[in-house]
């Protein structure tokens, strides 16, 4: 009878954590479903209310910019006060900009509802991405780093979809979506606030909003090429927030939302596909075959924009989508080798200001390009930064170094005789 007690409390702190895992992805999902429910709304924005080109693109810098300084302030912020309330008051914020784009009637409500996600998102992506790997089962290895990793653009995809499918079909097209990811965030809040907390709450706080960026020493000689990755594959992302929607019209020759919703999900769905493939190979190689793969998909896109093919511009983004998964996911699983408990919100949030920069800075170059280029031109340029990413990418990966005895959290083990 002695063993019995151990036995059922080791049973149900598994159950415990297996909800806080489960609330965790449902919640990242509704975050990004949220930011990912504007985009089939740009084209209507662009028709009815006459929205340029230049102003959307501003949109997806406010949101951005709006994320990576929540990072830098915030990124740290669970560690100290929880992983549940940091993910509650970020859903609160998403819910907040939900809220404000009902009524989008001219271009500074659009940048200030964004901003506010963007404020949300990026409280979210330390806090809940670290929330996911607390809670994650130990089995199979790679679960926790594709979760993390993946649930971002698995959102995104459901929320362009939904919305895509809402907007074209469904009543008060410029509302209902933003009422449905409203209920969605609610509901996360619910399930999170019932789940249990993976962090000691601990002093210093206040300390922590002081912007800080760093890395375990142990793999700091991995941000080179997770930089390359992350900065390529999220301005990708961005391009088909700012420019996709104008594109899939002129170019493309389709006026339907659904259509624009099922192009951006394209690119960011097969990512939660592609990231399992990545898991099979040690990280520098999954990083190798993920960029070679998504360059592939970059000369197919081009391609379709200059002969206006809109099957094979769908097909040449699945590729990338894909590739992307294995690639972010492999950098991902790289950085957070032998992480510990409070390593893992700081790594999420170098990952993310990475991959936030990368849909930041372009953007912004792109917006102030876009009176002078046609966008397919704005498209050639987006497909040089692949060009060099990938190149860098095949020259400079590497894996992390391992050690002779394993730490007993090192949750991402590399394949043995595998060294970069």
């Amino acid at each position: 009878m002695q063993h019995v007690t151990p036995a059922t409390n080791v049973r149900r702190r598994d159950r415990t954590l297996r909800l806080a895992f489960l609330s965790a992805v449902v919640s990242l999902v509704a975050v990004f479903a949220a930011v990912g429910s504007t985009i089939p709304l740009f084209n209507i924005y662009r028709a009815e209310e006459g929205f340029t080109n230049a102003g959307i693109s501003l949109t997806v810098v406010a949101y951005s910019a709006a994320t990576l300084s929540t990072l830098l302030v915030l990124g740290r912020l669970s560690n100290h006060v929880g992983r549940r309330p940091a993910a509650i008051a970020s859903l609160g914020l998403l819910v907040l900009g939900c809220l404000l784009l009902l009524n989008v009637h001219h271009i500074g409500i659009l940048i200030a509802g964004r901003l506010l996600m963007g404020l949300g998102a990026g409280l979210a992506s330390s806090s809940l991405t670290a929330y996911i790997v607390d809670a994650a089962p130990t089995k199979p290895t790679w679960l926790a780093s594709v979760a993390s990793s993946q649930t971002v653009m698995l959102g995104l995809a459901v929320g362009a979809i939904i919305s895509g499918a809402l907007v074209q079909f469904g009543p008060w097209p410029r509302e209902l979506i933003y009422l449905v990811v409203i209920g969605l965030l609610l509901l996360s809040a619910a399930l999170v606030a019932i789940s249990p907390e993976t962090v000691t709450p601990s002093p210093g706080g206040w300390r922590s909003l002081r912007p800080s960026v760093r890395v375990p020493v142990r793999v700091r000689h991995l941000l080179p090429v997770a930089a390359a990755v992350l900065l390529a594959t999220w301005a990708t992302g961005a391009f088909y927030q700012a420019f996709v929607p104008a594109l899939v019209e002129e170019q493309l020759h389709t006026t339907s939302s659904l259509v624009l919703g099922l192009v951006f999900a394209a690119y960011m769905g097969p990512s939660a596909l592609g990231a399992p493939l990545g898991g099979q190979f040690p990280p520098a190689a999954a990083q190798r075959i993920g960029m070679i793969a998504f360059l592939a998909g970059w000369i197919g896109i081009i391609t379709a924009i200059t002969t206006g093919a809109l099957p094979l511009f769908i097909a040449a983004t699945i590729v990338a989508g894909a590739a992307q998964g294995i690639a972010i996911s492999a950098a991902t699983r790289g950085l957070l080798y032998g992480s510990t408990l409070h390593d893992r919100a700081p790594i999420f949030a170098v990952v993310y200001l990475l991959s936030y920069s990368g849909a930041t800075i372009p953007s912004l170059i792109a917006a102030e390009l876009s009176s002078v280029f046609s966008v397919p031109h704005i498209a050639f340029g987006y497909g040089a930064l692949a060009v060099l990413a990938t190149a860098f990418t095949v020259i400079a990966a590497r894996n992390p170094h391992t050690d002779t005895t394993r730490r007993p959290n090192e949750p991402f083990p590399v394949t043995a005789g595998n060294s970069g």
